[in-house]
C-alpha cells in the first residue's frame, strides 16, 4: 500500500495507510470511524456518505451522476427544434398536398408521403438540435407531421379516410425514432 518506489510512477488515489491504523473520521461526520475511502478523491466516507458506482464506492461529490450529453436538451434546442419543425410543417405539408393533388390517381401516393414527412421531419428536428434526443423533441416531431398533414388536406382538399389515419400513424412513429 503507499507511494510507489519506482520513479515516475504515482501511488493509489486514497491516503496511505502504512504504520497507521485502517479507520478515519468521515469527511462530512466527523465524528463517525471509518474505513471506507472514496475510490476517486481519497476522502474517508462513512456507510451514509457512500455511494455505489460502477467502479467502486465514491463519495457525494464525485458519485454525482450525469445526464448524457445526448439526452442533455436545453431550452435553446426545444427552441431550434421548434423553428425546424414549423418550417417543416409548412413545406412538408405543401409538398404532401401538391402530391396528393397532381398524383391523385396513383394509389397510396399520400401514404407514402406520409412515411415521407414523418422520416424527414425527424431528420430535420434531429440534424436542428445536433442529434439530441428527448420526449420533448419527439413530441414535437409528431406534431410535425400531424401540422403537416392538416396543411396538405387545406392543399389537396382530400377527404380524411382510416387508411390516412394509419399512414399518419405510421408518419409519425418514423419521426418519433429518429428522436426520440
Amino acid at each position: 500500500m503507499g507511494q510507489s518506489s519506482e520513479p515516475g510512477q504515482q501511488g493509489p488515489a486514497y491516503p496511505s495507510t502504512e504504520g497507521q491504523s485502517s479507520t478515519g473520521r468521515c469527511h462530512w461526520h466527523p465524528n463517525v470511524e471509518t474505513s471506507l475511502f472514496c475510490g476517486r478523491c481519497g476522502k474517508s466516507i462513512c456507510t451514509q456518505c457512500m455511494v455505489q458506482a460502477p467502479v467502486g464506492i465514491r463519495c457525494r461529490e464525485c458519485g454525482k451522476s450525469v445526464p448524457m450529453p445526448t439526452f442533455d436538451v436545453t431550452p435553446s434546442y426545444y427552441a431550434r427544434a421548434a423553428g425546424a419543425a414549423l418550417a417543416w410543417a409548412i413545406g412538408g405539408g405543401v409538398l404532401w398536398g401538391l402530391a396528393g393533388l397532381f398524383l391523385r390517381g396513383i394509389p397510396f401516393v399520400s401514404s407514402i408521403a406520409a412515411m415521407l414527412v414523418g422520416y424527414a421531419a425527424g431528420e430535420i428536428i434531429s440534424l436542428a438540435v445536433n442529434r439530441k434526443r428527448g420526449t420533448g423533441l419527439a413530441w414535437i416531431a409528431a406534431g410535425t407531421v400531424v401540422a403537416a398533414y392538416v396543411i396538405s388536406l387545406v392543399i389537396s382538399s382530400q377527404v380524411f379516410s382510416i387508411w390516412a389515419l394509419v399512414f399518419i400513424g405510421f408518419g409519425i412513429y418514423l419521426a418519433v425514432t429518429r428522436v426520440r
